[in-house]
């Protein structure tokens, strides 16, 4: 079996509190898109064992903690699994703001209830992706949504960007979740995401923002630069996806206006 987990961005995003599990409440609109997208292929292992191979090899990974499998043990815990072979092949960039971690734990779930005949339904899938991060869940039924709590509290929204573009900018450079939020002091969110996304695109900008933004720009100027050629280059809307480093435009841009070191895709 194959699938293709794909990444998502945030539409605004407010930190709103700091909880006493450590954790933070947040505000946001999760939104799927498809510009790259990880492979993942189980097939029944041969060898006695669940392992886990990564592609390209060049990436420095630690199979126990990879989400991938992580999210084979938590459904061992509670159900008979048939041993697997699980390959997974990285196109979305790590260290991004792009969930692609989380992305691929989402779909890993869902294949083996396939696999397996679990017979889970979202509820439960849902429930099982919660434990192994804040905006897994999202990734079951992969819907725009604005996310309260952890980013698991998620409700519909109506939102199409089917007919813009969307560009991401990958800066050669990743931040670390721990990072952003060492940079954060919460405070209520400035404005209700699901009545500012009914706004033009065009208006986005005076309205929605990213919290993470202002100390990260002032911390990494480059951010900044590509924000801004991407708007020169013509995009409706620009704005830094989750904790960053990717960098994302709804609307037509110009390649050319972001010739530098980052990656464009």
């Amino acid at each position: 079996m194959i699938t293709y987990p794909n990444p998502k961005i945030n539409i605004g995003l407010y930190i709103t509190e700091k909880r006493d599990d450590g954790f933070h409440n947040l505000e946001t609109i999760f939104y799927p898109i498809d510009n790259k997208k990880d492979k993942i292929e189980i097939k029944i292992s041969t060898t006695g064992k669940t392992t886990l191979s990564v592609y390209p090899k060049n990436l420095t990974v630690h199979s126990e903690d990879n989400l991938c499998l992580r999210a084979y043990r938590l459904l061992e815990k509670d159900h008979k699994l048939p041993d697997l072979a699980i390959m997974l092949h990285k196109e979305i960039p790590t260290g991004a703001g792009l969930g692609g971690g989380s992305a691929d734990a989402a779909f890993v779930l869902k294949m083996i209830n396939e696999v397996a005949r679990l017979h889970l339904n979202n509820d439960d899938l849902r429930n099982y992706a919660a434990k192994l991060g804040s905006d897994v869940p999202f990734f079951i039924e992969n819907r725009p949504v604005f996310a309260t709590g952890r980013g698991e509290i998620m409700e519909p929204v109506e939102l199409d960007l089917s007919g813009k573009t969307i560009t991401i900018v990958k800066p050669p450079f990743s931040i670390s979740t721990a990072e952003a939020y060492s940079c954060i002091i919460p405070k209520k969110a400035p404005v209700d995401l699901r009545e500012a996304i009914r706004q033009p695109i065009e208006t986005w900008k005076d309205v929605i923002s990213n919290d993470f933004e202002k100390p990260l720009f002032k911390k990494y100027p480059e951010l900044e630069k590509i924000k801004q050629h991407l708007y020169d280059s013509g995009a409706d809307y620009v704005a830094m996806s989750g904790s960053g480093s990717a960098i994302y435009a709804v609307g037509a841009t110009h390649e050319r206006q972001c010739k530098n070191r980052s990656k464009m895709f």
